[in-house]
């Protein structure tokens, strides 16, 4: 019985690491990863702190926030943007797109 049995740190080794080094993320990934992962992007997407704290089984709503939730706002991404522009001129090149293709680089 203990053969079909699956273990965490087996499909994390086995499974999850290997595909994240194919994708070219080198970064050492643990389900703690995951998790903080999967909270920044409910966090990021509107959910309700409090349904996020229960997915999570924090004990508190401050918990889930003060731990887990260190995504940036759309407001942060806006003041680091205009410190950057301060600070390194505009660039003057231009990309140019290869022909056949749209903005999102699908073939026409």
């Amino acid at each position: 019985m203990d053969r079909h049995r699956l273990w965490l740190s087996t499909i994390m080794r086995h499974h999850i690491q290997p595909q994240a080094r194919k994708l070219g993320i080198d970064k050492r990934s643990s389900w703690h990863t995951c998790r903080h992962t999967f909270s920044t992007l409910l966090k990021a997407n509107g959910e309700n702190v409090k349904v996020v704290q229960e997915l999570l089984r924090h004990a508190s709503a401050k918990m889930t926030l003060d731990t887990y939730s260190q995504a940036l706002t759309p407001a942060k991404r806006a003041a680091q943007s205009k410190v950057v522009s301060m600070i390194r001129p505009k660039s003057t090149y231009t990309v140019d797109k290869p022909r056949g293709f749209d903005l999102i680089g699908v073939s026409r």
